[in-house]
């Protein structure tokens, strides 16, 4: 009998524990960094996370620590399942734990602020490893649905394909089908830019503005991924898969995501700080919209509608102006 693949899934947030669960059913022995203690003993002892997955019984192969180093000895795999925007210091600080050889998989879907890096990026830059022990999985998976073991699909992207077969063995179960891919600046960027077009539709629909401008801004939205993902070297058809219609459409169209929440608030005409007051978890796309559009500014791409959003959310630009500006720009081409 085979030993059990051993994954440290760095992170208790619902996505983090949810993959930790797809891990576990898939048979592997997973453990789960908590911040706090507390959680920690309470996912030991009851097998639910009360604070972001209540209800959901737990597998038995997956145990919770608050200790990095036992979470991490002789992991297979490190699941990377926290705010992007925290990944730079917190993976400095858990560098000198690392299993030799591990391989470093994000769940994170965000551009870092200041450096624009992209998560596998930052990952590289700490861990100072190659593009081949890097993974990222992404596509339609709303924690929530997952958790309930509800039919889901994904994508596990590395350089190396055979990286991506292995962690795609690894996370494969009844309910969870994972494809490979290598196309990493793709999967990034799709799962990025989603979150910040989810802040836009969730603003329209606030606003009550209809299912034309919902489609509208998906397709659009879409469009501006794509041309970022162009220049920087990513398969164009990489935007019609998983990683970026399937995701871009459950971000979209679902009051389990937090950023088309988060976004239908700003809408309704709360403020920002409002709008996060009320907010449980981390919307990424509040500080990706400022991060994905200094990348796009970088490489000379167009991208109106996260322009549009990192006004509303940044600038306290009045959605109904900003929506006025969107939308009496210069006529143009669809394909440009």
């Amino acid at each position: 009998m085979s030993t059990p693949v051993r994954v440290a899934v760095m992170g208790t947030g619902s996505w983090g524990t949810a993959f930790g669960m797809v891990l576990a059913d898939a048979g592997c022995e997973v453990t789960l960094w908590a911040r706090r203690p507390q959680l920690a003993e309470t996912v030991n002892s009851t097998r639910v996370n009360p604070d972001y997955l209540p209800g959901v019984e737990l597998p038995k192969n997956l145990r919770a620590t608050a200790d990095a180093a036992e979470a991490l000895r002789d992991a297979e795999f490190t699941v990377l399942a926290i705010p992007s925007q925290s990944l730079r210091e917190n993976l400095a600080e858990w560098l000198p734990l690392l299993a030799p050889g591990t391989v470093l998989v994000s769940l994170m879907k965000g551009v870092e602020l200041g450096s624009a890096m992209r998560m596998s990026e930052v990952i590289e830059d700490v861990a100072k490893v190659g593009a081949d022990r890097v993974a990222v999985v992404t596509g339609p998976n709303l924690a929530r649905e997952v958790a309930a073991r509800m039919p889901a699909a994904a994508v596990v992207a590395c350089a190396d394909e055979a990286v991506a077969r292995r962690l795609q063995a690894a996370c494969h179960t009844p309910y969870f089908r994972p494809y490979t891919e290598t196309d990493v600046v793709g999967c990034e960027l799709g799962g990025a830019v989603k979150n910040v077009i989810g802040l836009a539709v969730g603003i329209a629909d606030g606003m009550g503005l209809g299912d034309n401008a919902k489609g509208s801004l998906i397709t659009r939205g879409l469009a501006e991924t794509a041309r970022l993902g162009t220049v920087l070297g990513a398969d164009p058809l990489t935007f019609s898969g998983l990683a970026g219609l399937g995701d871009l459409v459950a971000t979209c169209s679902s009051p389990l995501s937090r950023n088309h929440t988060f976004g239908t608030n700003l809408g309704k005409g709360m403020t920002l700080e409002e709008t996060i007051a009320v907010t449980e978890q981390t919307a990424e796309g509040v500080k990706s919209c400022e991060s994905v559009l200094d990348l796009a500014r970088r490489h000379g791409v167009d991208m109106p509608i996260t322009e549009t959003v990192a006004g509303i959310v940044h600038e306290g630009k009045p959605p109904v102006v900003a929506l006025k500006e969107l939308m009496s720009r210069s006529a143009k081409p669809e394909r440009r």
